[in-house]
């Protein structure tokens, strides 16, 4: 361990973010969400399903994540946690092979992506824990950023080979690049787009190797006897204190709505521009790819202020325009544009979206970035894995209910517009509760 220097230490935890980002850009967001509205064929009830599937995920992931979250801290041991759901990661991508348009079955298709979403989650929790003692507290907002920007960019560059070389459109079976899907996969059976979870999971499974050889943790003694125990009464002690702690309940609070209508962007945002815009898997590739330099640059900007000014006004002037951009993307259709009709030849509605995706991105990665340096500032140091445990709870405790209504507003107004606008209210709860977040946590009282 006396071998591997800080350095690379930082380097292997920023392999983590280049590793998991793929299921975030490809799965969730640019290739598979909207692969699953043209297998449906009907964006209303694509967007319904999507909602609830993982909304039934988030429901499990908010009951477990401080537990486990908890349970590291007792045993103080996270790499072996890492590992568990590493394993659920490249599961439940890898599964998506099977969602073939012949013979798909939304059930299991939603049963893989939860089980690779979940793994995907659970890791994040245990290695964000980790950032603390990457550097010190002044360091840590350039340390996220950069480390949030390169994840960014991992998913960039697995967007760019999906594109060129396997996401084939339906009614050509040529990639956007015009190449036929190679190692002999059927355009006709979609095995170039399918490949998106197969790729995803490789991707994952190799460039997690120097995280698990660069970043250790101290040799620690086995954990002691009735450690669930332990764990669950420490739990119940630090949920018990949080009022005494009120600036990392008001942040918890915030963090929970804004972080939620974040994700309701990102996970509806492929299936949104395919449905609404009537954008191919192609376009919402491209669409994606601008989106995602925007975020990495952002990100990187992001932690460069956060260093310089601390991460709540980064925060702050980030969901200011998120909630701009979210305001903007209900008024958009391929007629309209901020509710005026524009000639059904228009360019300007496809643009006007593009520069919506383009500012999302932006914001939503400097916004990332920021709020687990902010979480760093308002923890317990002792306790700071089930701190990101009770951080992914937050994260959770009303996701799964943004894409329940989103689903159920869909669902009930018939319209893909109506359906994502209750992110809008959202954002603004986290911008109000935010009133009462300390820059420096409880301890600068």
């Amino acid at each position: 361990m006396a071998d591997i220097s800080n350095r690379k230490k930082i380097w292997g935890w920023f392999f983590f973010d280049w590793a998991s980002q793929p299921y975030n850009t490809l799965l969730l967001t640019f290739i598979f969400g909207p692969y699953i509205n043209e297998i449906l064929g009907d964006g209303t009830a694509a967007q319904s399903a999507w909602g609830f599937g993982i909304g039934a995920a988030g429901i499990l992931i908010a009951l477990m994540a401080p537990v486990l979250g908890a349970l590291a801290d007792t045993s103080g041991r996270r790499l072996p946690w890492i590992w568990v759901f590493s394993g659920f990661y490249v599961v439940g991508a890898g599964g998506l092979w099977f969602a073939a348009p012949d013979d798909f079955n939304l059930i299991t298709t939603m049963m893989f992506f939860a089980v690779g979403l979940i793994g995907m989650e659970f890791a994040t929790i245990f290695t964000n824990s980790i950032l603390p003692e990457l550097g010190p507290k002044e360091r840590l907002g350039r340390i996220s950023g950069n480390g949030w920007a390169f994840g960014y960019v991992g998913g960039l560059v697995t967007l760019v080979i999906m594109l060129v070389f396997f996401a084939e459109s339906g009614a050509t079976g040529k990639t956007f690049a015009g190449f036929t899907p190679p190692f002999g996969l059927d355009p006709d059976a979609r095995e170039g787009t399918r490949f998106v979870g197969p790729l995803t999971a490789i991707w994952f499974a190799v460039f997690m190797i120097p995280f698990f050889l660069w970043v250790r943790e101290p040799r620690r003694p086995p954990a002691p006897p009735g450690a669930v125990m332990l764990a669950l009464r420490g739990l119940k002690g630090t949920l018990r204190a949080l009022p005494r702690t009120p600036s990392l309940f008001a942040y918890l609070a915030s963090s929970m709505f804004y972080r939620d209508a974040l994700n309701g962007i990102y996970t509806f945002g492929g299936i949104y521009a395919a449905g609404v815009m009537g954008w191919s898997v192609v376009d919402t590739g491209m669409f994606g790819i601008l989106a995602i330099v925007a975020g990495a640059v952002f990100a990187f900007v992001g932690g460069w202020a956060d260093s310089a000014f601390g991460p709540k006004p980064v925060i702050v002037l980030c969901i200011l325009v998120l909630i701009v951009m979210a305001i903007t993307v209900v008024t958009i259709t391929p007629l309209t544009v901020l509710w005026i009709t524009v000639a059904p030849e228009s360019n300007l509605p496809d643009q006007a979206f593009l520069a919506v995706g383009v500012g999302i991105g932006a914001a939503g990665g400097a916004l990332q970035s920021a709020s687990r340096t902010m979480l760093v500032r308002q923890a317990n140091p002792a306790r700071m894995t089930e701190a990101f445990g009770l951080f992914a709870l937050a994260g959770k405790a009303t996701s799964f209910m943004a894409p329940l209504a989103i689903g159920a507003a869909t669902y009930f107004s018939g319209s893909q517009q109506i359906g994502v606008s209750p992110l809008i209210g959202l954002f603004a709860l986290g911008l109000v509760l935010l009133l009462w977040v300390k820059p420096d946590g409880d301890r600068a009282v």
